[in-house]
């Protein structure tokens, strides 16, 4: 009978995961919003179609474990010197204020100092999943923001580990626990017992790192054998958790150290591929067992605490984050991203609520209405992220919108719309050639440097007709727009074209479909940001790899001359059919194209050496297709 409930658990979780997270990512809100919700459908509080989720959260929580040790895989010493001023300097600042405000508004509601330090510092950690996630998406990860929003997660991910090891400590002295704070075989001992037992079990973890572990994974590795390889780095993480049980502290502080120690080894990404399916699945688990358990009649019973309690949060973490990172130099604009971007409560709040509920730290009273809190708080967080995306680029249409447009009037030749690394390679090169170009770049910061190197450089929105014809657009014969925004590129072109009509307009293309935009807009030529590059680097790689270079400088044309017409082929297909017909469409003329090139390739790039890839050769070559032009009606 029980063999029959397990299946019958493990078929409503599956179908609830597979329903639910697809359509949640599907509308923005990310998978670990895609299991919470999929978690309080079928929990107790909705549907009611499994038991207590807590039955489930003792083996989600390994889910938890797995994720900490990649986390420790991920910390390259490299990475952390490269971002160690935002990590420690932004990150630490934003966890210690945030923190202690937080544990100032708990103290003064009454909880003991201990509960409340335990609720605030939880408290100040983000959604690492939603986040990073999000500002993947939307196109900002590598922006200074995006890295900023990084560099603090991170050093929130790295707090967790001295915030398990301290709970058990505010355990030892708070009154809101029923038992002892430890439940490993050191549970009778005192807490300094049990300090000097954590800090003695993590130096044997990083000495067996050192000395043991690299050993015995390449003398594992040496048996071909793949699925060893994963039974083996299973068995450290399983191995390590039970050290930490066994000494009284959470599992996942010893899988951190352990990742760590092997960050630098020649098999982390070998190790991290084989566990992760593991971790996603369990990690999967552990937040639709945390949604199961989101008290809803406690949301009815009461909103006006629970809503209060989300409005503190985001208000609270919003204001303390966007100072911390104006402090830091961050434009007004990046900062607000930043700010609302990390204002909502971390998935893992839900880990730490549940490991200081059962350490005896946190009462459930206290826990129950905070977990709500932070899952409506990150809920929220497409919201939020959008807020900030719209807050950045109106403060940053000119950093500070304060400062006035400066354009200098007069007759230009061209006008060059976004002075940044792919304008500047343009206008130095049409300057060379004499011609009077205008530069119009609307980033102010990026305007001064520009004038402290001596570049004459407008500051204004290209966008705006009156500038564009303050900067002699009327006269001009070319207009480059290079602006690195696709869809203000695109309304630059479209406003343009409309204004002056006798303006020839070339622009950056930032991908295949903001191609097909610039094109339908009918612009007068285009280029892909990476395309030219990357053909460049493929002809380089067939010289390395032992073609003569005459023949992959051959290879680079014929490839640029097939893609180049797939792009124009594809644009008519793009235009006038659904999307799914024109995914059909590309996978089928794809697939034709690819065999035409790697024919043509063959016959013509194939051989290895010989006078067919003589200067002659290609002389004659270029000849023919001067001929050809000639002959093509006007």
């Amino acid at each position: 009978m029980a063999e029959a409930n397990l299946l019958e658990s493990a078929f409503v979780y599956l179908t609830a995961t597979v329903v639910s997270v697809p359509i949640a990512k599907r509308i923005g809100l990310g998978s670990v919003l895609g299991y919470l919700i999929a978690g309080a459908i079928i929990g107790p509080y909705v549907l009611n179609l499994v038991g207590d989720p807590e039955n489930v959260m003792h083996t989600a929580e390994f889910g938890v474990v797995i994720m900490l040790f990649l986390i420790g895989l991920e910390l390259q010493p490299s990475l952390l010197w490269r971002l160690r001023t935002a990590i420690l300097g932004m990150g630490g600042l934003q966890v210690v204020v945030t923190g202690a405000i937080a544990t100032g508004l708990g103290t003064a509601l009454g909880l003991t100092w201990q509960v409340a330090l335990a609720v605030g510092l939880t408290l100040s950690l983000s959604s690492t999943a939603i986040v990073l996630q999000s500002l993947r998406e939307k196109g900002i990860a590598g922006t200074e923001a995006g890295r900023s929003t990084f560099a603090v997660l991170l050093f929130q991910d790295i707090a967790i580990i001295p915030m398990l090891a301290l709970f058990p400590f505010l355990a030892t002295l708070s009154v809101a626990g029923d038992g002892a704070a430890a439940k490993g075989a050191l549970a009778a001992y005192p807490g300094w017992a049990q300090g000097l037992a954590v800090v003695v079990a993590v130096g044997l973890i990083v000495l067996a790192g050192r000395v043991l572990l690299r050993p015995m994974f390449r003398w594992v590795a040496a048996s071909g054998l793949h699925e060893i390889l994963t039974a083996f780095a299973l068995l450290l993480v399983v191995g390590v958790a039970l050290l930490m049980q066994f000494v009284g502290i959470s599992p996942a502080l010893g899988a951190f150290v352990a990742g760590v120690v092997l960050a630098d080894s020649e098999f982390r990404h070998q190790i991290e591929s084989d566990i992760d399916p593991f971790r996603g699945l369990l990690l999967g688990l552990f937040f639709i067992s945390v949604g199961a358990g989101i008290n809803f009649a406690l949301l009815i019973a009461q909103p006006w605490l629970i809503l209060g309690l989300v409005l503190a949060l985001v208000l609270v973490k919003a204001s303390v984050m966007f100072i911390v990172a104006r402090a830091f130099g961050r434009k007004t604009g990046e900062a607000a991203l930043i700010g609302l971007g990390l204002a909502q409560g971390g998935e893992f709040a839900f880990v730490l609520f549940a490991f200081a509920k059962g350490a005896g730290v946190i009462p459930a009273e206290v826990t129950a209405p905070l977990i709500v809190a932070v899952a409506l708080s990150m809920a929220i967080t497409p919201l939020l992220l959008m807020a900030g995306d719209w807050a950045m680029r109106r403060l940053e249409s000119g950093s500070g919108e304060d400062r006035a447009p400066e354009v200098e009037e007069g007759h230009h030749d061209v006008i060059v719309a976004g002075y940044g690394r792919f304008g500047q390679i343009v206008g130095r090169m049409l300057s060379t050639y004499g011609y009077k170009i205008s530069v119009l770049d609307h980033d102010a910061d990026q305007v001064d440097v520009l004038r402290g190197f001596g570049r004459k450089v407008n500051f204004g929105d290209a966008t705006r007709i009156d500038l564009l014809r303050l900067a002699g657009a009327a006269e001009a014969k070319l207009l480059i727009v290079a602006i690195d925004n696709d869809e203000k590129a695109l309304e630059l072109v479209e406003t343009a074209r409309e204004a002056f009509p006798n303006l020839k307009i070339l622009a950056r293309a930032i991908d295949r479909r903001h191609a097909y935009q610039l094109m339908a807009a009918k612009v007068d030529g285009l280029e892909r940001e990476t395309f030219a590059a990357a053909v460049r680097l493929g002809v380089k790689s067939l010289q390395i790899m032992g073609k003569p270079a005459f023949a992959a400088e051959r290879a680079g044309m014929i490839f640029s001359r097939y893609d180049e017409r797939a792009l124009t082929a594809m644009f008519q297909d793009w235009q006038r059919v659904e999307f799914a017909d024109y995914q059909r469409i590309v996978r089928d003329r794809t697939a034709l194209e690819e065999e035409l090139l790697k024919r043509d390739m063959i016959a013509l790039v194939g051989k290895s050496d010989g006078d067919e890839w003589g200067e002659e050769t290609l002389e004659r070559e270029a000849f023919e297709r001067n001929l050809a032009r000639k002959a093509k009606p006007d």
